[in-house]
């Protein structure tokens, strides 16, 4: 498995969890609020191959080509 597979796998699982989380009944908002954004922020770079648009031969697009 590449290095970065299981952190990515890790945190998008926690973010899918914290998701269905916040949409239960009697859950804290205020501590999704405050932890979603930090959990977003740390999600690594996606392995190679997890979106079909993958290209090796091109690197991420610009900020004003997304």
């Amino acid at each position: 498995m590449c290095p970065n597979c299981e952190d990515f796998a890790r945190t998008v699982l926690l973010l899918g969890q914290l998701a269905l989380y916040a949409d239960m009944d009697g859950a804290d908002l205020d501590f999704v609020e405050a932890v979603s954004p930090s959990l977003a922020v740390s999600l690594p770079e996606p392995p190679f191959g997890v979106f079909p648009d993958d290209d090796s031969d091109e690197g991420p697009a610009p900020w004003g080509d997304v």
